[in-house]
């Protein structure tokens, strides 16, 4: 094999493990976990380590908003934990007390966690719509 053709195969070669550890880093980065309040807070320092996704309601009464970062108490199972918000994205108009929420981030090792995204919806606009009786004639 002529040296031209060696230093073709193994520029190749770095290119090719290049971008396999940019693919393969870049899907861990971006892998999240879903977890409930009880088993995160049960996960110790192991919780510290990954990006984590928890689902719960917006207890009432605890929303505080101070400039871009939004304080609030998650509740789910007779847990609360209390997330810090600090994203770029304006909160959706669902987020309000007893909404159901869930929000994307790190938990820190202060036991408040580090939302840089947050999903909600009203429940109240999901429920099954109630019958009205007929009037009798």
């Amino acid at each position: 094999m002529s040296k031209k053709r060696l230093q073709f195969v193994v520029a190749i070669g770095v290119v090719l493990l290049t971008l396999s550890w940019l693919a393969y880093s870049g899907v861990q980065e971006s892998k999240t976990y879903y977890v409930t309040v009880k088993e995160l807070q049960g996960m110790g320092d192991d919780a510290l380590s990954k990006r984590l996704r928890v689902g719960g309601n917006v207890a009432p009464g605890t929303i505080k908003r101070q400039g871009k970062i939004v304080e609030f108490l998650l509740v789910e199972e007779g847990r609360t934990m209390r997330v810090r918000y600090t994203g770029s994205s304006p909160l959706p108009d669902t987020f309000v007390d007893n909404s159901q929420a869930l929000a994307d981030g790190r938990y820190t090792r202060d036991g408040v966690f580090e939302a840089s995204q947050i999903q909600a919806k009203c429940a109240s606009k999901y429920e099954a719509k109630q019958e009205q009786p007929t009037p009798k004639t």
